[in-house]
């Protein structure tokens, strides 16, 4: 079953460290929006998943935050939400960490949802359990036979 959040509002994330951040809900829009984000379009198809998913999740992000807490700037003083400094706060690795598992995982667990059992541990064909005999063995099977 899917559970729908029919508010659709925003909410505020905790990142820990003393930062959080005012969020856009994590909307197929938002998805989309930030898929053509010309720093997205623009990645080399030789880019690392790493880099791809550093460079997505600042996109991500310059679309959804509308606030932040506990973000300041070289002086301490509180700094107002700016794309520069969105990206330079997911610059940040337990911050990059946080923001990954708190807002865009919770994008992808649908995917996860929909399989009615759990995962396999390695491959589509880990769990199975071989029934075929090596031919050699069969022949000599038949032979016998």
């Amino acid at each position: 079953m899917i559970h729908l959040d029919l508010k659709n509002e925003p909410a505020w994330l905790d990142l820990g460290h003393g930062v959080r951040l005012h969020l856009h809900p994590l909307t197929t829009a938002m998805m989309v929006a930030s898929r053509n984000d010309p720093a997205v379009t623009a990645l080399d198809e030789n880019a690392t998943d790493e880099a791809s998913a550093l460079v997505f999740a600042k996109a991500l992000a310059r679309n959804a935050v509308l606030d932040w807490e506990g973000v300041g700037g070289a002086d301490g003083a509180t700094i107002p939400v700016s794309p520069e400094g969105i990206d330079a706060l997911l610059d940040v690795w337990p911050l990059f960490e946080a923001f990954q598992t708190k807002y865009v995982a919770k994008g992808l667990v649908l995917d996860a949802e929909k399989n009615a059992s759990a995962p396999l541990p390695n491959g589509s064909s880990a769990g199975a359990t071989g029934i075929a005999k090596p031919v050699q063995k069969l022949a000599r099977t038949a032979r016998k036979s």
